[in-house]
């Protein structure tokens, strides 16, 4: 169920579509609505993911008519193509076929790292999410990894939680200085 919404984005053509039929503040304002939440947004057989947001649905407290100014001012002069290819469309990527660049067999990652994620976020849902997140094959490719959960954060922690992710990379920093 959750990895429909995935799917519409990651088919090439599709979200473009989708919010190629919506001003760009409409899309960037239904995003932020659809993915503020804890249970990922998924689409009938009928209906894109720009269909599930009312008009009339509120933004998020935390993010401002500003924010969305300046985040359409930006999106109308790039367009969303990154934004679909990376993460959604990229990390599928075949490094196979990849000559100049083939998969690097030793993946560990070596310097301390921090991940930090809300615990109402959707991508906690997805299947095997969590389960890798608090798995020991992850502390064995990332030893030194800390792993925060902010209580009341959703997909957009950094951004609705500014101040106590700022304290996190401040804090994280000079321990490892």
């Amino acid at each position: 169920m959750h990895c429909e919404a995935l799917l519409a984005v990651q088919e090439p053509g599709r979200a473009e579509a989708d919010f190629g039929r919506l001003d760009v503040e409409t899309v960037i304002r239904n995003i932020y609505i659809l993915f503020s939440g804890s249970e990922l947004p998924v689409a009938s057989e009928n209906e894109e993911i720009m269909d599930l947001v009312q008009p009339s649905t509120p933004l998020p407290n935390w993010f401002t008519e500003e924010d969305l100014s300046a985040y359409a001012s930006l999106y109308k002069k790039s367009g969303f193509r990154f934004a679909l290819q990376v993460p959604y469309r990229l990390f599928e990527r075949s490094w196979k076929d990849e000559a100049d660049h083939p998969m690097p067999t030793d993946l560990k990652v070596r310097v301390p790292a921090m991940l930090v994620m809300g615990n109402k976020d959707y991508v906690l849902k997805l299947p095997g999410m969590e389960d890798y997140i608090n798995s020991a094959l992850l502390k064995e490719n990332v030893p030194d990894l800390e792993i925060v959960f902010m209580s009341e954060g959703t997909h957009f922690v950094q951004e609705q939680l500014p101040e106590q992710i700022n304290e996190l990379i401040i804090s994280f920093i000079k321990k490892h200085i």
